[in-house]
């Protein structure tokens, strides 16, 4: 991994790369040895609502510490007290395939095409006993989903409602200690969305980005802060197969090309990367990997070249890591664009920061967005507070540097699709300070 720069006299100058040490986190999200038996989706609800609400117990009597707690079932009217339970959002605009054969569907208003908040939508909280509507102005259901797990204080009213007085959020989880800072400057640089093989992938884009972070491209600064990139992330969506071609009816030969070429293509730039670097791949909803989260790794022997070199490792969505002692976690966006279609924010790093705050990666799985049904456990709870949290495939470049109430310090960082606006992101391992890379073939700019 070394890169030759031209020097003035015509001498190359031969430049390390840097190395950061890796350690792979995802064996909580991979499945071993779990077999579907036709399982439904309530032991993972139990396991969520039992690990959260252990750990809400453990905060109230520091909150409220001379109120009871009560099951839904042990409310008393006018009593104050404190509940723990799911939150289910009722929402009167969700798809349901119901609808579909409804003789009052015309009846039902056309939906916005890109969220299924209505000013009618209202909460209810349940736990094993039972459940209970929820009442007062202290909660704005457009900012909550289903499946999140609350402490509330509040009082039953004569009409069977819960009203809120307060509300009790898990918070930031702990966080393990940030290495010391380093003098050294070290890079990892993000990308998602390429999309091999759609009308908006530009090849000659996502060379320049090749080129550029292997050193072959700019002068000798550039190609020094090139050395300095330690790992290279491809969060999700790396491909864009026809879905017309999928079927379920035997491919044309013609049509095979089309179906492999993509892939192909993908391999080809994944050996270049992985020649000069480490790089993790991972799934997103576009790839040819499982549907439901978390997405296994994508099989290795789609990419012959690529699999060749024990740097390329291809990873779970969601997919956790260290560099350095420093922790990753991040996933293709599906997590936030379902947050987006169910509920409201000012920008996807709010909705990035409410999970870290429910201490659930995907709180609408199994509701509306699809996860496997795991029976002993809930992969999707976060245990510990990572110090970088990315989600891919998002429609603009944004971060912030998110602070806890522990002295937690998180970056958030939402990637941008790169065939749509030609952006990669870098982050520095030392600051963890982040700019955007950006890229362009357009003689117009």
């Amino acid at each position: 991994m070394k890169v030759d720069v031209e020097m003035g006299g015509g001498s190359p100058k031969l430049l390390e790369r840097k190395q950061a040490v890796y350690r792979n986190l995802d064996e909580g999200y991979e499945i071993h040895g779990e077999k579907y038996k036709g399982q439904q989706y309530s032991h993972i609800y139990f396991t969520r609502l039992h690990y959260m609400r252990n750990l809400l117990y453990s905060l109230v009597p520091k909150w409220k510490p001379n109120l009871p707690v009560n099951t839904v079932l042990g409310l008393e009217e006018e009593k104050e007290c404190i509940i723990a339970g799911t939150m289910y959002k009722h929402m009167k605009l969700k798809p349901s395939i119901l609808d579909e054969y409804s003789k009052e569907r015309s009846k039902v208003p056309l939906v916005k095409p890109h969220n299924f908040v209505h000013p009618d939508d209202h909460l209810i909280l349940e736990d094993e006993s039972g459940r209970v509507k929820l009442a007062g102005s202290l909660l704005d259901p457009s900012a909550f989903v289903t499946g999140i797990v609350v402490a509330l204080h509040g009082k039953e009213t004569s009409e069977g409602k819960f009203f809120v007085l307060d509300m009790l959020e898990a918070g930031l989880p702990p966080q393990i200690e940030q290495p010391p800072s380093s003098t050294e400057d070290k890079y990892v640089v993000f990308v998602s969305g390429l999309s091999i093989g759609s009308s908006t992938f530009n090849p000659l884009q996502f060379q320049l980005l090749v080129d550029h972070i292997t050193g072959h491209l700019g002068d000798e600064n550039e190609q020094t802060i090139a050395s300095q990139i330690v790992h290279f992330i491809i969060a999700g969506n790396s491909v864009q197969i026809l879905q017309g071609l999928l079927n379920g009816q035997t491919i044309a030969p013609r049509d095979q090309a089309a179906l492999t070429e993509p892939i192909k293509e993908l391999d080809i730039l994944l050996n270049q990367l992985a020649a000069a670097m480490p790089v993790d791949i991972m799934p997103g909803p576009s790839d040819p990997a499982n549907f439901s989260l978390p997405q296994q790794p994508l099989n290795r022997c789609l990419f012959p070249g690529a699999s060749a070199y024990n740097t390329f490792i291809s990873c779970t969505n969601p997919h956790q890591f260290e560099l350095d002692d420093i922790r990753f976690l991040g996933t293709s966006g599906q997590n936030i664009d379902d947050l987006f279609k169910y509920s409201e924010a000012k920008n996807k790093l709010e909705f990035m920061e409410r999970t870290l705050r429910w201490r659930h990666l995907v709180p609408t799985a199994p509701n509306t967005l699809g996860c496997y049904p795991f029976t002993d456990k809930d992969p999707f709870l976060i245990e510990s507070c990572p110090h970088v949290y990315f989600v891919g495939n998002q429609d603009k470049f944004e971060t912030t540097l998110l602070r806890g109430s522990d002295n937690q310090s998180v970056r958030l960082i939402c990637i941008p699709k790169f065939c749509e606006t030609g952006v990669a992101v870098m982050l520095n391992l030392r600051n963890l300070e982040c700019h955007p890379l950006c890229f362009s073939t357009s003689l117009n700019v």
